[in-house]
């Protein structure tokens, strides 16, 4: 596998650490209107210029890849690593996941 999965709290943990992450939530608008983690680049996975839009991207930062289940989120993690992105981590459970460990911010 090309990119890590973390549960929510290494998940956090990771991002918070790090000076070079940048969230990425690659849910629907409608998804995204219930909450999201604070500070995410909204990235819709099934918008026309998703492809354009990820790999316009700094390949030197860290990304983290936010959807509702992880399963979005670890396609668009494997996208990336196929396209030159090395440092990506995958919130294994998506936001559901989040909800139950960690809560909306």
């Amino acid at each position: 596998m090309s990119y890590q999965n973390l549960n929510p709290s290494d998940f956090k943990a990771s991002f918070e650490s790090s000076d070079n992450a940048v969230i990425i939530d690659v849910r629907t608008a409608p998804e995204i209107a219930a909450g999201k983690i604070t500070g995410a680049i909204e990235l819709d996975f099934y918008g026309s210029d998703f492809v354009q839009r990820i790999l316009q991207l700094d390949k030197t930062k860290a990304y983290f890849m936010v959807c509702r289940s992880g399963g979005r989120s670890g396609q668009a993690c494997s996208f990336m690593s196929q396209n030159g992105f090395n440092e990506l981590y995958n919130l294994a459970g998506g936001m559901i996941a989040w909800d139950v460990e960690i809560g909306r911010q």
